[in-house]
């Protein structure tokens, strides 16, 4: 047995279970109370999620994501109010508990002020995007989006998007939900008719207004209201229910068993300051590829753990 293990790259398959054999049961167990269990305790603790919005100052990114939720999480600062533009790159994060129905969400929202505003881009992603793109789509699950859709006709609309998705192509940009981790059937026809809708055009806004006797989230100019929740209008429903209503928790379980561990492997093999002894850890690079082998991904290593008596390994 190799005594080197390769940890998952950021698009490896997930680990499949080992098959296991079905066993009749010759009466009620009750297995079926665990589900009742971890619906009280999540309900005790609630749920944590984290999102990062980057773009340009005026983007309409604060009241994007207050409009996700529905509350007042962030503050906008428009343009032309005297307001200084920020002069420094530093992350803002503000957290707030959101509850409905008796669940709680614990969500932190993470600024990235002044990302790209003296850079321009009309046509298509700035090298900048697509570099910080390819960086941080090794770390974190990306969704792209196109903001303030409604100043796009539909067909300069679905232009725009024809041509993003070209770039993420063209610069192997993976972006949430990727092909690799989809699970079975299901997620296939799901995920691929998300995909094929990514970036989403939206339309952000936090007031409500009335039209035609129903009260409805929108914005409001000189030819009429643009419904933000009307799938004629935007899509901004899309991406509502991939962040929250279908996808939440897995965007978590890739975040932790795909990204973070990669992450925390990449970290040990650059410190080098385990010992040796039991749960030793060696970290060494992957082999160099054979001209005739796929192209080995830039952050994957081999990762070893010895039990206590060196007898075996958990390669």
């Amino acid at each position: 047995m190799d005594p080197l293990r390769q940890p998952p790259s950021p698009c490896s398959p997930r680990p499949s279970s080992p098959r296991t054999q079905s066993c009749e049961m010759l009466g009620y167990v009750g297995i079926e109370a665990v589900l009742d269990q971890l619906k009280i305790k999540a309900m005790k603790m609630g749920f944590e999620f984290n999102i990062m919005v980057v773009g340009q100052s005026g983007l309409g990114k604060s009241t994007m994501v207050n409009t996700l939720f529905k509350s007042k999480m962030w503050k906008s600062t428009l343009p032309g109010l005297g307001v200084p533009t920020p002069k420094t790159l530093q992350l803002q994060s503000v957290t707030h508990v959101i509850e409905e129905k008796g669940v709680k969400l614990k969500l932190t929202v993470t600024d990235t002020p002044g990302f790209g505003d003296q850079i321009n881009n009309d046509k298509c992603l700035r090298p900048l995007d697509i570099e910080f793109l390819q960086r941080l789509c090794q770390t974190v699950n990306v969704v792209p989006v196109i903001a303030r859709a409604d100043s796009l006709t539909i067909e300069e609309r679905e232009a725009f998007r024809r041509r993003i998705q070209h770039n993420l192509r063209t610069h192997c940009i993976e972006v949430y939900p990727q092909k690799c981790f989809d699970e079975d059937i299901n997620d296939r026809i799901l995920n691929s008719k998300i995909r094929e809708r990514i970036p989403f055009a939206v339309v952000g806004a936090d007031r409500e207004h009335l039209v035609n006797g129903r009260c409805v989230l929108g914005r409001k100019t000189k030819w009429g209201i643009i419904e933000v929740e009307n799938m004629a209008h935007c899509e901004f429903p899309l991406l509502r229910d991939l962040l929250i209503r279908t996808h939440l928790q897995d965007l978590k379980d890739i975040t932790h068993n795909i990204h973070y561990e990669n992450y925390r492997v990449f970290r040990l093999n650059k410190s080098h300051v385990l010992p040796r002894g039991p749960g030793w850890v060696n970290l060494a690079p992957g082999p160099a590829p054979s001209p005739a082998s796929p192209q080995a991904t830039p952050r994957t290593m081999k990762v070893c753990r010895w039990t206590q008596d060196n007898s075996d390994d958990e390669c």
